[in-house]
């Protein structure tokens, strides 16, 4: 059962209702009036509650199902106890995060802007908007419409935010020109310095760093999340990519369209990622690289090298996961002689 001190339940729904969100046909349509009023898990489902069955490992636990409901496969529908109302999909995943998305709604606070807000004369503030309790707005600062900045968060000097974005607790974001329906979250950190430096006479010089960070629209940078601005040319953040917790875009970086992010990636200066690239937890990669689109990175994978467009690679100097896998198999073999 989800917490509705945290989220807003706005059920109950009729099955009829339901069906229709999830693209789902009753098998009993008799039963179109039934209601539930919550999303609960396979295992914990009851009365007045709606499951989700699509996992093969779980054929066992389908005769255990309590809830009043279950949408699921034409596969597994004859694995529902009778007592429990049937819906059919060809995506109960899909169907699920439908209906999540239909019956659970995260609070939004009322436009208001906090007393404690420190806010420029020259900043701008589109309509509908929340400004949370000691956020800081620089001069020249454009914030669009229907946006949220959480309590602490900090926009710097000519920063421009699109309408419907929310900036989480703490987060700062300065040399940046973020799009529409962004979602940063609490603790990132975006456009600060990238990490360049010249050794002269045994010193470390720091090299200046002007350019900025470019992020499209519907953008969601994770909690503690590091994107640092350009050296010179801009960091580009594409339209709809997704970047986790505690990942690093180091300056110059160049993400396409799309692009998945696991938590704890970090990408040295000045690559360049097609669309729709997706790296596991744990990658690393070597600077100045071209990653070509649709290229899937296994998890805590080394990249030393360009990578071609399509390619799923794994290991640590990665290679094609076909040989990665069999590297793995020698080496079984040869711990067992």
């Amino acid at each position: 059962m989800v917490d509705t001190r945290f989220f807003i339940n706005k059920g109950p729904f009729s099955l009829e209702k339901v069906a229709e969100i999830c693209e789902a046909t009753l098998v009993d349509a008799s039963q179109s009036s039934v209601t539930i009023s919550d999303i609960a898990t396979l295992e914990k489902a009851g009365e007045g509650q709606i499951c989700f069955f699509f996992d093969k490992k779980k054929k066992a636990q389908a005769a255990e199902i309590k809830a009043t409901a279950c949408v699921t496969t034409e596969e597994f529908k004859d694995l529902i106890p009778q007592n429990v109302v049937v819906l059919v999909c060809a995506n109960p995943h899909l169907a699920f995060v439908k209906l999540n998305y239909a019956l659970y709604e995260e609070p939004r606070p009322a436009p208001e802007i906090r007393p404690t807000a420190v806010i420029s004369k020259t900043a701008l503030i589109g309509e509908n908007c929340y400004i949370g309790d000691g956020v800081v707005l620089g001069d020249n600062v454009k914030i669009g419409d229907n946006c949220i900045l959480e309590a602490n968060c900090v926009i710097g000097h000519g920063c421009q935010i699109g309408n419907n974005c929310r900036i989480g607790a703490n987060a700062n974001v300065a040399y940046c020109l973020m799009g529409n329906d962004c979602y940063i979250y609490g603790g990132a950190r975006i456009g600060w310095d990238g990490f360049g430096f010249m050794t002269l006479q045994g010193q470390h010089k720091r090299i200046p760093q002007v350019g900025r960070v470019i992020i499209g629209n519907d953008v969601e940078v994770g909690a503690n999340a590091c994107i640092d601005r350009g050296a010179l040319d801009d960091t580009v953040i594409g339209d709809g990519c997704r970047i986790d917790d505690l990942v690093m875009v180091a300056h110059n970086i160049k993400l396409g369209k799309g692009c998945i992010l696991v938590s704890q990636t970090g990408i040295a200066g000045s690559c360049t990622f097609g669309d729709y690239v997706v790296c596991g937890g744990q990658t690393g990669f070597a600077d100045h690289l071209n990653i070509g689109s649709g290229a899937q990175i296994a998890a805590q994978s080394g990249i030393m090298r360009d990578v071609e467009a399509g390619a799923v690679v794994m290991g640590s100097p990665a290679v094609p996961i076909k040989d990665f896998m069999r590297q793995v198999a020698f080496l079984q073999k040869a711990g067992k002689k």
